[in-house]
């Protein structure tokens, strides 16, 4: 038989399989997350009419006479390359910008994503579309970030108990051209055993050039609680820790800092305070930042972190394996994933966005168009061929 033939019908089946890849590619085209893939060829095995001679004295060399036997499959790669953003406005809704991949769990089964529409199961949990459990760094009593990643779930009941305070920040300015015996007030809010809100007065007296006395909730007439010295090169505060602190319902050593504040003239009596301790709070809002920081927002005002998104980076991210549902899983030539927080060449995340395929529609008709005419072509192969095998049917008659 001809090698024509089974060139041709090697030619074909590429064709048909780069027709299969681009008809996935515009089916997806509005598949959010999803990597495009194409077929690349290379020429099969050559059958070696004669081989290559070497350059003699008397005659130059010759070089090998090979004819090829038709075409097959080089790769199909999947292309990793980002797709736009699309603004969506909904909170669980998030897309990365960089080379990350969201971290989703079924089980002991770990898979990656770059699909970033999430939402909220009866539990709470933080899931795909599919219910698997989007993976997340937890925070410890302190607020520090672990090492440790898992299930997140943001409690739309939660509660913030209420904490006492026990620790207050004093900074600012205190004015140098204020008259010896004046007073500033400032009013700071402490929060007591019971978690009740309470204000006292904080009153800064100048009893000399560069010092001042400070009367914690109690007049200025009676004994003082702290003295300030801006005479040194460092300014000098004591008594720094108050026990008993002279409030109604606060027990225990309350720690107040004075190191911030500065003494200048004509800047001033500006002092700002920070007391720790808040009162009971609800949930009243969560949100996701850039770096994948899910906070939650009380009622109280006060902003708790839940977990910190984790996100995969791999060396070679076309190595990985396509399991549907817009997944992708690890192989042995996709390299380990290196999984930490946003950020670190992974890229950071924007919420209220969803990353669009990155299927460019002009492209893959411009490719099918290719296909086609190869495929074409090939068939023309084919009865062009058979054409001739008749042609030596009929010599015999």
């Amino acid at each position: 038989m001809l090698r024509s033939l089974y060139s041709g019908i090697s030619g074909m089946k590429n064709f048909q399989a780069k027709l299969d890849v681009i008809g996935n590619n515009i089916a997806n085209v509005n598949t959010f997350g999803f990597k495009k893939s194409r077929v690349t060829f290379k020429d099969t095995m050559n059958q070696t009419i004669a081989g290559a001679t070497a350059a003699q004295t008397t005659r130059g060399g010759k070089n090998p006479m090979q004819i090829g036997l038709g075409s097959t499959q080089s790769t199909i790669d999947t292309i990793h390359t980002g797709g736009s953003l699309q603004t969506t406005g909904r909170s669980l809704d998030l897309g990365v910008d960089g080379d990350g991949y969201f971290v989703v769990k079924q089980g002991n089964a770990q898979f990656y994503t770059r699909a970033g529409n999430l939402y909220l199961d009866d539990n709470g949990t933080l899931v795909n579309a599919d219910g698997l459990k989007v993976q997340a760094y937890q925070y410890d009593p302190s607020g520090k970030i672990t090492g440790t990643y898992g299930d997140v779930a943001v409690n739309v009941n939660a509660t913030l108990p209420a904490t006492k305070t026990d620790s207050i920040t004093i900074s600012g300015n205190l004015d140098k051209n204020t008259i010896i015996g004046d007073v500033y007030t400032q009013q700071v809010k402490v929060v007591d055993d019971a978690g009740k809100a309470q204000t006292i007065d904080v009153n800064y007296k100048k009893t000399a050039a560069d010092k001042w006395d400070v009367f914690y909730n109690k007049p200025t007439t009676g004994i003082k609680d702290a003295t300030i010295d801006f005479s040194v090169a460092t300014p000098t505060v004591s008594p720094a820790i108050i026990n008993p602190f002279p409030v109604t319902g606060l027990t225990g050593n309350v720690t107040v800092s004075l190191q911030g504040l500065t003494q200048t003239a004509g800047a001033g009596t500006s002092v700002i305070s920070d007391p720790n301790g808040y009162t009971e709070g609800k949930l009243e809002s969560f949100s996701i930042g850039s770096m994948g920081e899910i906070s939650g927002v009380y009622s109280n005002g006060e902003i708790s972190k839940i977990g910190q998104l984790a996100l995969a980076k791999f060396s070679n991210a076309s190595g990985l394996s396509k399991t549907g549902g817009n997944l992708f899983q690890e192989t042995v030539n996709s390299g380990t994933p290196d999984i930490k927080a946003a950020g670190d060449g992974r890229g950071t995340i924007q919420s209220g966005s969803l990353e669009m395929s990155n299927v460019d529609l002009s492209e893959e008709f411009t490719e099918m168009i290719i296909a086609q005419r190869g495929f074409q072509a090939n068939t023309k192969i084919i009865t062009t061929s058979d054409d001739i095998l008749q042609e030596l049917v009929n010599l015999k008659r």
